[in-house]
């Protein structure tokens, strides 16, 4: 009776850890009779918690399979990984006994199936169909590693993909909040103050036009003059800049001569040149034709143009230049200005940045005609760029593509 029980109790915890090398995946291809072999080589072990298994450094030649209980893999305090019930780990020890990379400490009260170096060749070399069916499995897993690397490859595009859209939104979010603020400084400063003085200066002449000479009368409406066209030119620039940022600003391309724009600009410019001082000029051809928005590309050369005399002296020159290139008409407004200090040179076009330097007769801008400048020749396909020394002057110039007669 006796032997009949022990009979049943053994062939139950062959049955058991036949069960669990099934779940073992390197074991999931061979055969009922291996698996039983397998099960009879094993050795129970068991482990206090906080008893180590392992050491790191520590040379092994056993496989360990979980029956129940936990197991930190680690080094030191970093844990690299948990095992738990139907866990394994050391399979690689099957077969290359090298030294262990880290090191494994029970969890808790743990009970371990060991299978020995010795004992897996001993069943290797007696059926070579236990390696072809290991074989199998590890290709199995190699197989679901692919899988699970190209899902997680995809979910790193998608992240990344993801986090580029947010970079982009908070771009985007920072632009928006730049020129709000921009906005909002025109206004307050730079639009309130030409009115203020223009009001305070036409409160005077109402009050005390008697009291005044001829001359005291001229030069207050010189002052109002010069005063209201700044006004007015910074009013123009905020039309065109509300107008670019809705996206309400339409775009409609022609064949232009080059030639004929830089002549409407200097005919309109000349006046101030002269009451300046600054000698204005054009060395730009007939026959240079581009392909642009014409409405753009004449406030583009006006803001140009404009700010050139603003930092121009007395006795300067400012000169229109256009030349063509690979299919492109490069068209320049240089002058005998101040210059731009080397620090301020990129932050020209950035609404962003606030760079506003008072002129030669004391002009004052808000930088906003320039960045105006870039979005209307980015919009039609070109490039702008600066090119300054202080007290040597400064040469804009932008890009257009070039037409064919």
């Amino acid at each position: 009776m006796a032997i009949k029980l022990r009979e049943i109790r053994e062939k139950n915890m062959t049955n058991q850890r036949i069960n669990i090398l099934k779940n073992v995946i390197i074991f999931s291809e061979t055969t009922s009779n291996i698996l039983k072999r397998l099960s009879n080589s094993l050795i129970d072990v068991y482990f206090e918690k906080g008893q180590e298994v392992f050491h790191k450094g520590d040379r092994l030649d056993s496989m360990y399979i979980i029956v129940k209980g936990k197991v930190n893999v680690h080094d030191s305090d970093h844990v690299f990984t948990q095992f738990t019930d139907n866990d394994f780990f050391g399979e690689y020890s099957l077969i290359d006994s090298s030294t262990r990379s880290a090191s494994v400490t029970a969890v808790e009260d743990t009970h371990l199936l060991r299978l020995d170096q010795k004992d897996f060749n001993d069943i290797i070399k007696d059926d070579f169909e236990v390696t072809k069916s290991i074989l199998k499995a590890l290709i199995k897993r190699l197989r679901n590693y692919n899988v699970l690397e190209e899902q997680l490859t995809q979910n790193a595009i998608q992240i990344k993909k993801q986090h580029d859209e947010l970079e982009n939104q908070r771009k985007a979010l920072e632009e928006l909040n730049s020129t709000k603020d921009k906005f909002f400084t025109i206004i307050a400063h730079d639009l309130k103050n030409p009115f203020n003085t223009v009001i305070g200066l036409s409160e005077l002449l109402m009050e005390r036009y008697d009291t005044y000479d001829t001359n005291k009368i001229k030069d207050f409406i010189f002052q109002i003059n010069k005063f209201s066209n700044n006004a007015f030119n910074l009013l123009d620039n905020l039309l065109q800049w509300a107008k670019s940022q809705t996206g309400k600003i339409q775009i409609n391309p022609q064949k232009l001569d080059i030639f004929e724009l830089a002549n409407e600009n200097l005919n309109l410019f000349k006046g101030s040149a002269v009451k300046k001082g600054i000698h204005l000029s054009s060395i730009v051809d007939l026959g240079i034709y581009v392909f642009t928005d014409r409405n753009m590309i004449l406030t583009v050369i006006r803001n140009l143009i404009s700010n050139a005399i603003k930092f121009t002296p007395k006795g300067g020159r400012i000169t229109l230049i256009a030349f063509v290139k690979d299919n492109f008409v490069y068209f320049s407004v240089a002058d005998t200005g101040i210059g731009i200090p080397s620090e301020n040179l990129n932050k020209l076009f950035k609404i962003e940045e606030n760079v506003s330097t008072v002129g030669t007769d004391d002009e004052v801008g808000t930088g906003l005609g320039l960045i105006i400048c870039r979005e209307f020749v980015e919009k039609n396909g070109g490039t702008i760029w600066v090119e300054s020394k202080p007290n040597e002057g400064t040469r804009f110039t932008f890009s257009i593509p070039a037409v064919g007669n």
